[in-house]
């Protein structure tokens, strides 16, 4: 088996808000993975003292322990129960009530020598290649996407197209995104809008989930957005591209890829988007 990961931070002064490892048992039956993408808060208190990377440890260690050890829990338990012990491991000295409670993304999946299991919650994506073919021919990729962002309401999507055609550093984007983010947190957790990991363990519902024959899989890739730029927001390939990238070049050769597309574009006027450099990580699983 293959794994290889990379995860850096988009700004070397700031600390990665991403969490990637990966867990395989000494009887080399099977595995698991789990990427975190930690939210960043507005400047301000979000009635944490601990911070977003604080969070993401916990968080990211308890899922990884729970999906490789209670293998008898489905991962949403696996993610349930992690979210309730990073909870009370700062319930007494924060405001989990916060809107901007510490918060992350999630990807984990799961397989032994039966099956490949998978959960992702908000913007981060897994990526399954199915495998070859009777032909030999590569097995297709599948993308698993959580895409309540992209179906935001349409007066939200017009604000944030107006952020992005506004020059960065200017009084009016400053404007303009602060009524922005305004709009976007009234719908984060709640009915009709989209979920992240913070405090309540029922958000782990919400997570898309499946499970697949093992002998149908020949590989995994886990991205958080920063990563997924290659094909969100530069759209230099397809999923497939990004995967066969992957598969040749490594998870830092794409994280290279995305660094130097950032860099031609550092304004994001070709290529507007809400961070001119994110924190981007990959994880690689070939079977």
């Amino acid at each position: 088996m293959r794994i290889d990961l990379t995860s850096e931070p988009g700004d070397p002064r700031r600390p990665n808000e991403d969490y990637v490892s990966v867990a395989l048992p000494a009887s080399g039956q099977g595995g698991a993975l789990v990427l975190l993408d930690g939210v960043t808060p507005p400047p301000g208190n979000a009635g944490c003292v601990h911070g977003v990377p604080w969070f993401i440890a916990r968080l990211g260690g308890a899922m990884l322990e729970l999906s490789g050890s209670r293998r008898d829990l489905p991962l949403t338990d696996c993610l349930a129960e992690s979210i309730r012990r990073t909870a009370n491991a700062h319930r007494s000295t924060c405001d989990l009530s916060h809107s901007r409670t510490p918060q992350a993304t999630v990807v984990a999946a799961r397989w032994d020598e039966v099956s490949v299991e998978h959960l992702v919650l908000s913007d981060s994506v897994l990526l399954l290649a199915a495998a070859a073919g009777p032909n030999g021919m590569a097995g297709a990729v599948t993308a698993v996407r959580d895409d309540r962002l992209d179906h935001l309401p349409a007066e939200v999507r017009a604000l944030r197209d107006t952020v992005r055609a506004l020059p960065r550093g200017s009084a009016e984007r400053a404007t303009a995104g602060a009524e922005y983010g305004r709009a976007v947190e009234a719908l984060r957790n709640v009915e009709g809008g989209f979920f992240t990991a913070a405090a309540d363990p029922a958000v782990a519902r919400r997570s898309v989930t499946g499970t697949w024959t093992r002998s149908d899989v020949r590989a995994l890739a886990a991205l958080t957005d920063g990563a997924a730029r290659w094909v969100e927001v530069f759209a230099e390939g397809d999923w497939s591209d990004c995967f066969a990238m992957l598969s040749k070049e490594g998870t830092r050769a794409l994280v290279a890829r995305v660094r130097a597309a950032e860099a031609a574009d550092p304004e994001g006027r070709t290529f507007p988007r809400g961070k001119a450099y994110d924190d981007a990580s990959a994880i690689l699983a070939e079977f």
